[in-house]
């Protein structure tokens, strides 16, 4: 979680001084990504993580530091962006939100059909082992008794 915090941090700090020197939102877009993938990846780390004293103060106070951050990155895009750029981002938050989910769902759903497949592979392999060997042993049977009765 350290590592994505350091992320934020620096994301936005570039973020920050990107608007106050040229005003255009743009210029820090790769930036503003980075910043809101390494929030979602301390929220999902918080929503996660075992609970304890210090790490409920330290996530605590990670996450209302970003709430501060993501407020002034807001009221930047507000006075320093165009006209409606918060809503925007508001809007293309919530989708990319969405896709992210979709592409979860869809690597979640690839990943039973492939664990279906092993399972049936390894059905098959012990159905195929199980033939085999009731082939040998009425072979050795077969075999038992034809030298059974040469004696």
């Amino acid at each position: 979680m350290l590592a994505e915090i350091a992320a934020a941090n620096a994301a936005f700090q570039v973020i920050k001084t990107a608007l106050q020197n040229t005003g255009d939102i743009a210029s820090a877009g790769k930036h503003i990504a980075s910043y809101f993938d390494s929030k979602n990846k301390i929220q999902k780390a918080v929503n996660s993580s075992s609970k304890s004293d210090k790490s409920d103060l330290e996530e605590f106070l990670a996450l209302e530091q970003l709430r501060e951050q993501e407020e002034e990155l807001k009221q930047m895009m507000i006075y320093l962006g165009r006209p409606g750029l918060w809503g925007d981002w508001i809007s293309f938050q919530a989708k990319a939100a969405r896709e992210r989910n979709e592409a979860a769902k869809e690597e979640a759903r690839l990943q039973a059909i492939k664990r279906a497949k092993i399972e049936e592979y390894i059905e098959f392999g012990f159905i195929a082992f199980l033939i085999v060997g009731v082939g040998i042993g009425i072979l050795a049977l077969v075999i038992f008794i034809i030298k059974g009765k040469a004696i």
